[in-house]
């Protein structure tokens, strides 16, 4: 199959009858339509991806879609990878890709794309396994059944019991900030903040552990261990690579033993209940807990991290959006919804394994296809939001962004990043009304993540 790039697609050819009758065969496209290549270890794909987005909404509600293979990859890596780099069909509007996500025709579960072709299942690292068999990459019954022991942790009434909590870690971080600052000999408004950090990564890693029961003497450790997981540029670092797998073994280790301890004495944590607790005869196997405490760790706070990177750019970078928070630090919930809008920290959701033929965006899949869904796309398509490439916070349809999916897989912890988030911008806004960045807005760079958000904010305050 050709591949071209986003800029050179050629959209003139005589369409085929069933793209005159407005859809396309899958299978047959999958042998003659051009592919579009996505790099993300390209340090630019972050900072161009919306116009890229962009193109393929304008050319079809649909775009055949090959992700780069590293340059570096060995032959053994290439083959372990495979079944992760076929073509897959990219979702870019937004009724389309809200339709995708509530499709329970749809697997998220490779196995059931192994069983509709050769049987054979993609080859995983042992140190990678919690990961590829956690919530999000199992179907219902196993899905439902985890996620029903799990849910009563992240409700909004449980985020709303924490909230006091939640500011009293955030103003001991800043605090310690201010301090920071002064031993340095700065003044306000002139002192300087790494806002990743000193806030954006440590209060909602300080969250979740505590939510999770992880002791504070671990924390660092932990953070050694998992912070270079989600990056893209280890793909071309093998020592990097190595690092990471190695630090994912003791992870693995750790919650093991600390699963033990839970055990012997619980706690009033999550941990505790999970190890203790079953519910209609539902208890959890040690690999569905392992790959359960994995996600909430990792997922749990990441998405916050970027949450408050993003939304403290784009305010800086938007000065009239500033001056109406600092006006009205209230309206910090409404800077929430707008941020995940606007730049939300998943840019798209991959691997929804078709598993019968079946229309995606008028075009005809057979079985074990995959669709990937941009929920960038879809929160920046003009079709459902007015102007969408400005960041507007009293924008009134700001929540109806798809940045945490839709269906049964919509992310667990929606309601603590939400509750993080608010938390966040109200107290920077009521704190630091002169908050500006330290650095001409150029400078500051997405980081070398498969999530969107900046490795760095260097802030003056």
């Amino acid at each position: 199959m050709p591949t071209k790039s986003i800029a050179t697609h050629d959209t003139t050819n005589e369409a085929s009858p069933e793209q005159a009758a407005g859809t396309t065969n899958g299978a047959a496209a999958n042998g003659s339509a051009d592919v579009v290549e996505l790099d993300l270890t390209d340090p630019q794909f972050m900072a161009t991806a919306y116009d890229t987005y962009a193109k393929m909404r304008e050319e079809g509600r649909v775009a055949r879609v090959r992700f780069a293979r590293p340059e570096n990859e060995t032959e053994e890596e290439a083959r372990r990878n495979a079944f992760f780099r076929r073509d897959t069909w990219f979702v870019t509007h937004y009724d389309d890709v809200v339709e995708t996500l509530l499709d329970d025709r749809f697997s998220v579960d490779v196995r059931s794309r192994a069983a509709a072709e050769d049987g054979k299942e993609p080859e995983v690292p042992e140190e990678f396994r919690p990961l590829a068999r956690s919530l999000l990459t199992i179907d219902p019954p196993d899905h439902d059944r985890i996620r029903k022991l799990v849910q009563p942790s992240f409700t909004g009434r449980t985020m709303n019991a924490m909230r006091g909590k939640i500011e009293e870690i955030v103003n001991d971080l800043l605090d310690k900030a201010e301090q920071a600052a002064a031993e340095r000999g700065e003044t306000a408004p002139n002192r300087r903040l790494e806002l990743v950090e000193a806030l954006a990564y440590p209060f909602p890693v300080t969250v979740i552990s505590d939510l999770l029961g992880i002791p504070r003497e671990d924390r660092e450790r932990i953070r050694g261990w998992t912070e270079n997981l989600l990056r893209v540029d280890r793909a071309r670092d093998r020592g990097m690579n190595e690092e990471v797998r190695a630090g994912l073994r003791e992870f693995t280790s750790y919650l093991q033993e600390l699963f033990e301890r839970k055990r012997r004495e619980p706690t009033d944590d999550m941990i505790s209940n999970l190890v203790q607790t079953a519910e209609d005869g539902d208890i959890l196997t040690e690999e569905e807990l392992l790959a359960t405490v994995f996600l909430m760790y990792l997922a749990g706070h990441v998405t916050t991290v970027n949450l408050v990177g993003n939304g403290v750019v784009a305010l800086l970078t938007h000065p009239e959006q500033w001056a109406r928070l600092t006006a009205d630090p209230a309206l910090a919930k409404n800077v929430v919804e707008e941020t995940l809008r606007y730049w939300g920290p998943v840019d798209f959701v991959g691997r929804r394994i078709a598993t019968q033929e079946m229309d995606v965006a008028g075009t005809t899949l057979e079985p074990g296809e995959e669709a990937t869904v941009s929920l960038a796309a879809a929160n920046r398509d003009p079709a459902k939001f007015a102007n969408p490439d400005a960041y507007e916070i009293t924008r009134p349809d700001a929540n109806r962004h798809v940045a945490f999916g839709k269906g049964i897989h919509v992310c667990l912890g929606a309601p603590l990043a939400r509750t993080e988030g608010q938390v966040a911008f109200e107290t920077l806004a009521r704190r630091y009304p002169h908050l500006r960045l330290a650095v001409p807005a150029d400078d500051v760079t997405w980081g070398g993540s498969f999530l969107r958000g900046f490795r760095q904010v260097p802030l003056l305050f």
